[in-house]
């Protein structure tokens, strides 16, 4: 007869592995979408091939990126050797032992690869699909013969919802519109040249001073926000608004179009520029943010800026500006106070000052 304390203690130790390996494989999963979504949009735009598709394919083809294909051949989409093929190849256990696959010199060859597989004329229907119907070229895959699994279709189908990859197709798509967008104005307008080569320009006095930017130790830094200090995939408030917490990697389109708010609102929200992909974990607010904060002033830390603290409190950029003295781009110090309510006594130290003003350096 079975002990009841003992079969307890075994369930419980079965939930609890099986729960650590959901979570390793979902963290590998988001890395995998950070590290190869450009790729996905990239050749969706070469060749029309959904970037949602893609990286469902990758995902599930490599287990996140695990799998011995992936890990010695870069193979990223299982694809095996045939007679038209002459790269190097590898051996691996697949319906058969010891099957013949295609071996690659980088992950990007291996999503070209994919790209022009799919480019056949075996697949060619695929195309005629409406690039965001990702259920049509899911269960198309499959009729094709993409793979044998039976329930293939529905392993994609599902990578994609869960995952929201959709965003990355759409993404693409803009991009593409935007494209074609500039070609057509450029066509129209030769009397725009003198323009251009004004742009042309200042786009080269931009680029000298993000050089001596990098020179001075300006570089892009990594995100300072601590993920266990807010929530995940829902709405909560930060001094009275409502905010998210979107992970680097998430498209600003998709974030608008998934709550609701414009585009352009979305970037007036929260100080930013034109942005389509987030390059770090963000605070996004989904509404206006306050002139005031909840408290009186927030301590500067270690890799923060004026953004940063107008995100974690909930307080307009221009407020934290005019209250501190303060310009676009200047940095305090570590551990200099940034007044939220009212204007500050003085200007606080600054870490370094903004390249663009030519302001001095305060260390």
């Amino acid at each position: 007869m079975l002990k009841f304390p003992k079969l307890f203690s075994t369930l419980l130790a079965s939930l609890l592995f099986s729960m650590a390996f959901a979570q390793s494989h979902k963290e590998r999963v988001v890395t995998y979408i950070s590290q190869y979504a450009n790729l996905a949009i990239n050749e969706m735009l070469r060749t029309g091939v959904p970037a949602s598709i893609t990286l469902a394919q990758g995902i599930h083809e490599t287990s996140g990126g695990q799998s011995d294909l992936a890990a010695n051949g870069k193979n990223h989409f299982g694809i095996k050797c045939n007679s038209q093929w002459t790269g190097e190849t590898m051996s691996h256990d697949d319906d058969s032992k010891g099957e013949c696959f295609r071996k690659y010199a980088s992950v990007e060859d291996s999503y070209k690869d994919h790209s022009e597989f799919l480019k056949r004329p075996h697949y060619a229907f695929l195309f005629k699909l409406d690039p965001t119907d990702f259920e049509g070229w899911a269960k198309g895959l499959k009729k094709a013969g993409y793979a044998t699994n039976p329930v293939y279709a529905e392993k994609l189908i599902k990578i994609i919802v869960d995952n929201n990859l959709q965003q990355y197709t759409l993404l693409a798509m803009e991009q593409q519109q935007s494209k074609e967008s500039m070609s057509l104005a450029l066509a129209n307008n030769e009397e725009k040249k003198d323009n251009l080569k004004t742009a042309v320009s200042k786009l080269r006095e931009v680029l000298t001073d993000a050089k001596l930017a990098v020179r001075q130790g300006l570089t892009e830094k990594t995100s300072s926000l601590k993920k266990e200090s807010y929530p995940v995939n829902s709405i909560f408030n930060i001094n009275e608004a409502k905010v998210i917490l979107a992970p680097g990697g998430t498209s600003l389109f998709a974030v608008a179009a998934n709550y609701n708010v414009s585009y352009k609102k979305l970037l007036d929200f929260n100080d930013l520029e034109v942005t389509e992909i987030l390059s770090k974990d963000q605070l996004i607010f989904l509404q206006k943010k306050s002139k005031r904060g909840a408290k009186d002033f927030h301590v500067i830390e270690a890799d923060e800026d004026l953004h940063d603290v107008a995100q974690k409190e909930g307080v307009q950029l221009s407020s934290v500006l005019e209250f501190n003295h303060l310009q676009k781009g200047m940095i305090p110090a570590i551990g200099e106070k940034i007044y939220l309510k009212s204007p500050a006594p003085a200007l606080p130290k600054l870490a370094t000052a903004n390249v663009r003003n030519r302001s001095i350096s305060m260390k």
